[in-house]
């Protein structure tokens, strides 16, 4: 991910819809769409603009995040207030209500649901208004991605961690959600991007047999070829990092039914 242009019509950025979706309960302006995992943290990103919106939420996504987009104030403020999320991205110019009007209406409603606000105003007097008004962190725009993602994780650990637990543990194996690493006993284990979503996903359900068919639809986000072996596959991988250094093994084939992990 790079910069946020100042003109991102020139941004590619189409994308697959991901995971099983509905639309949200309240509707000021275009259809809305809310994406339902439980494979991450969940974010609200609130932004007009629909070619910044999705480059940011593609990103986030790529990060492990879990992202709704709402494109007015109006959706905006009914999803805060009635869905759970671990952070709020609220950009401050927006049809239906403006955003700072926004992060006030969900603080007088005891919402401390962390909140980084993004804007084109540069000054020193609109940062100072973005954080009076309840925001806890403000970014400007043009933003580089990078810089975006880190204050996200900043935010997250300034003020306590996600809402839910920031780690997973099965036995001896332990999953940081936010640094992404694994750990079991005294050894680090690096994970790619689909790995740690697989391992995730299987630490969230212990003892439960998930099929592959569920794990297509949570790990990969999309109806994925069944015939496929890309499970197998990713699986070996995984019981190779996870397993195979170790006396006992954590990851069980059910045989005809699944994968399950239990200590």
């Amino acid at each position: 991910m790079g910069e946020v242009p100042r003109n991102p019509e020139k941004l590619d950025l189409s994308l697959k819809s991901p995971g099983l979706a509905r639309p949200g309960p309240f509707l000021g302006g275009n259809q809305v769409i809310m994406h339902f995992g439980e494979d991450a943290l969940r974010l609200l990103l609130i932004e007009d603009d629909a070619k910044v919106a999705d480059f940011i939420k593609k990103g986030l996504m790529e990060a492990g995040f879990s992202v709704d987009h709402v494109d007015n104030g109006i959706d905006g403020q009914s999803y805060g207030l009635n869905t759970f999320y671990d952070l709020l991205i609220v950009d401050i110019m927006l049809p239906g209500r403006d955003g700072l009007s926004l992060i006030e209406a969900l603080r007088a409603e005891k919402i401390n649901t962390p909140i980084l606000v993004l804007s084109a105003r540069h000054t020193v007097d609109d940062r100072v208004a973005g954080l009076r008004r309840g925001g806890d962190d403000y970014l400007t725009k043009p933003f580089a991605f990078s810089e975006l993602l880190a204050r996200v994780h900043a935010l997250l650990r300034r003020l306590g961690g996600p809402s839910e637990s920031s780690g997973l543990t099965v036995g001896d194996l332990s999953l940081n959600l936010l640094s992404r690493e694994a750990v079991r006993g005294d050894l680090t284990i690096p994970l790619q991007n689909k790995e740690f979503k697989l391992l995730e996903y299987l630490m969230r359900n212990p003892g439960m047999v998930v099929s592959k068919t569920m794990i297509i639809e949570h790990v990969w986000d999309y109806n994925f070829d069944s015939h496929t072996n890309i499970v197998e596959a990713r699986m070996s991988r995984l019981r190779e990092k996870i397993d195979k250094p170790f006396k006992s093994k954590l990851i069980y084939t059910i045989r005809g039914a699944g994968y399950m992990i239990k200590a």
